[in-house]
Formats: C-alpha cells, sequence, structure tokens
C-alpha cells in the first residue's frame, strides 16, 4: 500500500490488514560521473515497494535527504544534520502512530555512518517515549552487501561501485550515463578534512564495470527476502 497514492478511505480499510510502515531514507548525493543523485532513495523506495507487493505493508512517502559527510564538497549532494533528520524521522513516526500504525521500520538507502547513527538514536528515543510501538532501522545497501556477497565480485564495493551500479541499471536503467573507473578514497586515517574531493575526486567506491542489470535484479530480490524476514522477526519478538 503507497501511502503517497492511496485516498482517506484506502488508507482507513488498509489499517485492517497491516499496522506496519516502512519508512524509506535516502539521500540527494552524488554518485559518481554515472549514477543518479538520488541513487540511494531509488534503491530504498524500490525495495519497499517490491515487500509491500509480497504481503500487506504500508510504504510511506521516502525521504529524499540525508546526512552526507564524505560527499559534502561533491557537485550535487544535499545533506542535512543530523539534528534534521532525526527530528523528520520522529515527527513522521509520531504522526503515524496517531493514525493507528504501531511498527516503524526506516530502510536506509544511505549507509553513511553519522546519517545512520541518527536513525537508530531517534528510533531508541522512540521506543522509550512510546511502550506500544515497535522500531526498526535497517540499512539496505549493507543488506545488499551481506546477503549478495556471492554475486558481488569487487573486494570492498561500497558507492557508486558494482553494487549500487546493478541495482540503478535493473531499477532505473534509463538514468543510468554509462560507466566510471574503478576508485577508492584515500582519506588520510582519523583527520577531519575541509577538501574531500581532492581525497576522493571521482565519487567512486569500488568497481562500477562489474556492474550488470542481471546482478542488480537478483541483488534487489535477496534485499526484499531479508527485509521479509526482519518483519518476521518483529512480528515473533512482540510475541
Amino acid at each position: 500500500m503507497i501511502i503517497e497514492e492511496m485516498t482517506m478511505p484506502e488508507f482507513e480499510a488498509g489499517l485492517t490488514e497491516t499496522r506496519i510502515v516502512l519508512i524509506p531514507f535516502g539521500s540527494v548525493e552524488e554518485h559518481g560521473p554515472h549514477l543518479p543523485l538520488s541513487t540511494d532513495t531509488f534503491e530504498a523506495y524500490q525495495v519497499c515497494i517490491k515487500a509491500a507487493e509480497r504481503r500487506p505493508l504500508f510504504v510511506a512517502p521516502p525521504v529524499h535527504y540525508g546526512n552526507c559527510r564524505s560527499t559534502s564538497c561533491h557537485p550535487g549532494t544535499i545533506s542535512i544534520s543530523t539534528t534534521t533528520l532525526k527530528s523528520l524521522f520522529k515527527d513522521i513516526v509520531k504522526s503515524l502512530r496517531g493514525h493507528g500504525l504501531n511498527t516503524f521500520i526506516a530502510v536506509s538507502g544511505h549507509a553513511g555512518g553519522a546519517h545512520c547513527q541518527a536513525l537508530q538514536e531517534a528510533g531508541e528515543e522512540l521506543i522509550a517515549l512510546y511502550d506500544d510501538i515497535s522500531v526498526a532501522v535497517v540499512t539496505e545497501f549493507l543488506l545488499a552487501r551481506d546477503l549478495g556477497r556471492e554475486l558481488i565480485e569487487t573486494p570492498g564495493d561500497c558507492h557508486a561501485g558494482e553494487i549500487e551500479t546493478s541495482r540503478i541499471m535493473h531499477s532505473h536503467p534509463a538514468l543510468v550515463k554509462g560507466t566510471a573507473p574503478a576508485e577508492y578514497p584515500s582519506f588520510p586515517a582519523g583527520l577531519l578534512v575541509r577538501d574531500k574531493r581532492r581525497h576522493w575526486p571521482g565519487g567512486v567506491w569500488g568497481d562500477p564495470g562489474k556492474a550488470s542489470a542481471e546482478k542488480g535484479a537478483r541483488i534487489e530480490e535477496l534485499v526484499v527476502d531479508g527485509l521479509l524476514k526482519l518483519i518476521e522477526t518483529i512480528e515473533e519478538y512482540k510475541c
């Protein structure tokens, strides 16, 4: 049940089928010279939609902005603060709880450390505030990396490389503008740098040349499987 496409009566009727909602979080962030800036959002939203095709679930409209530190100097990246991100998640949950939903799963397509930590902190604050809800935070890229490891040829593939290029080649092929050279950032250990692009000029972390739409389709399927398994775990835990 895609909330942004539903009418008020359809939403109300949906509450008789499920009280679970998936909330996709993405980013507007550079993904090399070949992938769209909203790659993370597309990935998270696509997985949520596919999961909702397999069992009754609400899917909230995606949050397109995230906290992006390592790519903040790359053209096109629009980063929000972790404080703003936390507030967005908490406000969305509070509003949907008011409509009767009780299980909230943040599905983040962006795997930045501070970004994910902010979502987790918000979730912890929410479950401390309300004892009638369940909250989960899952990074769908990490699911893709871990569940799809037998398909992935690139060691350490992370950002705009084999995994993400494959994903977008499958889900949004018209938005893929060729490929890019393999690249890995060279940030000095422990040092906070102002000119981040100096240490990561191309914005790729991995090897896009090993990507394929077929890999993307299979990885997406595995991530959907992993997300549905998480939902089953939440339901068992609540029992």
